[in-house]
């Protein structure tokens, strides 16, 4: 899910977007998902002024609607869907590479309480009513290291001010870093954000709630690397 390129940027008044939008290629199986399934599980770019109730994205009635910003491979959101057939997920990822293999995830296992927004999410957070989110995960985002660079990421005042907007309150932020710039960074700002409580920040990963599926990223943690978990709630 870390993905380092300085490619693309949004046109018009879009907020700029740095990070891959293509991998390796895919081969056909991959590219006949993108063609036949997304259409059917995207979400359009919402217009100026347009609202989108997640629960209506939904064919059956679903208790909750979750969304993960930058699902990587899909294999977090495809565990918790499967896991939660009464739950909506949400994932928002630019990186086409990670949209097929989430296709790939939500074919293989029948999934139908999916959707995904293949842009970048802080296009449709605008659009998604107040509290009509009851988790949002952001889960190894592209750390960007280098100080010059802490502007692109992602965990900052006026992402989680638009979080803390569309999360109902006790609703849950759940955030993980192995990188330790990105780790003390989060830290710092999710702490110091008036609508956030701390429920927990650890490396300790039997200490998290059991419905909290590693993803492939973490499972092979470059270079070793100990992972932060934090936990938050909406005021």
């Amino acid at each position: 899910m870390s993905h380092h390129d300085d490619m693309e940027s949004a046109a018009g008044d879009r907020p700029r977007f740095f990070g891959r939008r293509r991998g390796k290629a895919l081969r056909r199986t991959a590219l006949g998902l993108l063609d036949g399934l997304l259409p059917r599980l995207a979400i359009a770019v919402p217009g100026p002024g347009q609202v989108v109730e997640p629960a209506a994205l939904f064919p059956q009635p679903v208790r909750q609607v979750w969304l993960e910003v930058g699902f990587g491979g899909g294999e977090h959101i495809a565990d918790l869907a499967q896991a939660n057939p009464d739950i909506g997920l949400i994932g928002g990822e630019v990186f086409r590479n990670g949209v097929a293999s989430l296709l790939g995830h939500v074919q293989a296992r029948g999934l139908d309480n999916v959707r995904i927004f293949p842009e970048d999410v802080r296009l449709l957070l605008p659009a998604l009513p107040e509290g009509s989110l009851s988790r949002v995960f952001v889960l190894f985002p592209d750390p960007w290291p280098k100080a010059r660079h802490a502007e692109r990421r992602f965990v900052c005042p006026e992402n989680l001010d638009a979080i803390a907007r569309v999360l109902v309150p006790g609703g849950e932020l759940r955030v993980a870093s192995d990188d330790p710039v990105y780790v003390e960074w989060a830290r710092r700002h999710l702490a110091g954000h008036p609508a956030f409580d701390k429920e927990r920040a650890t490396t300790d990963r039997a200490s998290l709630p059991a419905d909290w599926p590693a993803t492939r990223y973490e499972l092979k943690c470059l270079a070793g690397r100990e992972p932060t978990f934090f936990l938050y709630r909406r005021r």
